[in-house]
């Protein structure tokens, strides 16, 4: 799958330096860290282009004629898109379709980024065109098995945390990341993780959440309307979940052992 990654901020940069696995990239641990993902994985070859746009802070409020911003687009299977102003994310759809690209995945980061109302208009350009396309709120939301947004989740093993827990003498042993947020800090999350006590939800929750905020998670943290609730929030509700379905994982391979 080739995959072809626009951006305007800081976030997408975080985004290609986790798939490519840039060893310079997550200093979290330092000066303890244990290359606990590196050499594991490597996408670059599978990511055909990242294009830098302006960040929509430094652009007007309105662009009447968003043509001039996108460059020729490659060919490619898919599209990341973050951090780009509304007017030309509502052109892409077109520019996608003659570059042959039949996904689009939008991350909402920050509420400010992508409307409700936007979203839906986007989709409804990229399916009148055969383009699937998402709008995870966070990123790490993506939750996808079918069609080539579900390829994507599959081939570069990114989306909704999944993990996989050992547990000896009452301790979490080994975290095993299955399937990692975007950004890269679900393996920050599954070290963090070691030598807690198995038998204790609370610190469990606790190691989790404080190992989460301290990657640090870049989601906005002002309550959006549409979650009900901060995109920080969600994420951190996200992996939580990740561990607890983890910890029930060893219950279950406990009880048929």
């Amino acid at each position: 799958m080739k995959l072809l990654i626009l951006y305007g901020g800081n976030f997408g940069e975080r985004v290609i330096r986790n798939l490519v696995n840039d060893s310079e990239f997550c200093k979290s641990c330092d000066p303890l860290c244990t290359h606990c993902k590196y050499e594991r994985y490597c996408y670059a070859e599978s990511i055909i282009g990242t294009i830098r746009f302006p960040a929509p802070e430094t652009l007007p409020d309105f662009i009447d004629d968003p043509d001039p911003y996108i460059p020729a687009l490659p060919s490619a299977d898919i599209m990341i898109a973050t951090e780009i102003h509304p007017d030309i994310l509502m052109e892409l759809p077109p520019r996608l379709n003659d570059a042959g690209i039949k996904g689009l995945i939008v991350p909402v980061e920050q509420s400010r980024e992508a409307s409700s109302g936007l979203a839906k208009q986007v989709a409804e350009r990229c399916s009148a065109l055969g383009i699937e396309s998402a709008f995870p709120k966070p990123f790490c939301s993506l939750d996808a098995t079918e069609g080539i947004i579900g390829r994507f989740v599959s081939e570069f093993g990114i989306g909704i945390p999944v993990l996989e827990i050992s547990v000896a003498n009452g301790v979490i042993s080994a975290v095993a990341v299955k399937q990692s947020a975007p950004c890269g800090s679900t393996w920050f999350v599954a070290k963090k993780l070691i030598g807690a006590p198995a038998n204790s939800p609370q610190d469990i929750r606790d190691t989790a959440s404080e190992a989460h905020h301290s990657y640090p998670c870049t989601a906005d943290m002002t309550v959006d309307r549409e979650l009900g609730d901060t995109i920080l929030h969600r994420a951190g509700y996200l992996i939580r979940s990740a561990v607890e379905d983890a910890l029930e994982g060893v219950g279950r391979r406990t009880a048929i052992a």
